[in-house]
């Protein structure tokens, strides 16, 4: 049975844009296995479920394949599968959607389009009519 590093495997399959990059998520201890933290040196083989930690949510991968070679993006699919919870992708959408309302530190003065999707999102009232429920019909 074949193993790799974690640091290449998670390069390789494209999850992070350089292997130093994966080298730092494992030491700050951003990837783990089964719920433990994994140094770099660690070596993977088929049917390990790897999570990744990248703010604000947690992927999850489970090994389908093992190689060291970088691959093509349409490739990544026989090597790895997204078992990512769909909550976890919820997360994300509002996230993106509440980015603009609270913004984090050190992004600067908002942009016009920041300003006027903020008013305009203050702006939305919603009334009773705009709401259908099904149970208060009876």
């Amino acid at each position: 049975m074949a193993e790799e590093r974690v640091d290449k495997w998670l390069w390789a399959m494209r999850v992070f844009k350089t292997r130093t990059i994966a080298t730092e998520a494992c030491k700050k201890g951003r990837v783990s296995i089964g719920g433990v933290a994994v140094k770099p040196s660690r070596c993977i083989k088929e049917g390990d479920v790897i999570d990744v930690k990248k703010p604000p949510i947690t992927y999850s991968f489970r090994v389908l394949k093992v190689t060291g070679n970088r691959l093509g993006a349409k490739l990544v699919p026989e090597y790895l599968e997204n078992v990512t919870a769909p909550e976890q992708y919820e997360l994300l959408e509002m996230t993106r959607i509440s980015g603009f309302v609270d913004r984090r530190k050190g992004l600067g003065r908002p942009t016009k389009r920041d300003s006027r999707e903020l008013s305009r999102f203050k702006e939305e009232s919603y009334t009773a009519d705009d709401f259908y429920l099904d149970w208060e019909d009876e």
